[in-house]
């Protein structure tokens, strides 16, 4: 949902992509539904593994969890953690909730992080 968002508020301005712990998992359907629901189709995405490289390379890292199997060794200023729940298994009125509140965050962020691309270099926003 966050790569979504990122890539419908961020434009061309930034890279955005989902990773996670769990690589292998599809997108949940529910998920790409309500998605749909504000114009956003999700159904190409799929998590990816970041590797240390990855890290290396980003700006931000964007997680509801960055433990060592998520973010390799992450730099704390790189990571903003969020409370939300893991949507996977999220029921449609949950995952409008969930979904609601990424957007609310990410809208956030581009903001913070065009302004300060403006002061600075920046390369991605990943998510």
């Amino acid at each position: 949902m966050a790569e979504g968002f990122a890539r419908k508020y961020g434009g061309d301005k930034f890279e955005a992509y989902s990773a996670g712990v769990q690589p292998s998992l599809r997108i949940s359907s529910r998920a790409v539904e309500v998605m749909k629901e504000k114009g956003i189709d999700i159904s190409p995405q799929f998590p990816k593994k970041l590797t240390p490289e990855m890290v290396d390379a980003m700006d931000l890292i964007v997680t509801m969890g960055c433990g060592a199997d998520a973010c390799p060794s992450a730099p704390a200023e790189k990571v903003l953690e969020w409370d939300f729940k893991d949507p996977i298994d999220s029921s449609p009125e949950e995952l409008r909730d969930i979904r609601d509140d990424i957007e609310a965050h990410v809208k956030y962020l581009v903001k913070k992080l065009s302004r300060k691309r403006s002061k600075r270099n920046f390369n991605a926003l990943k998510l």
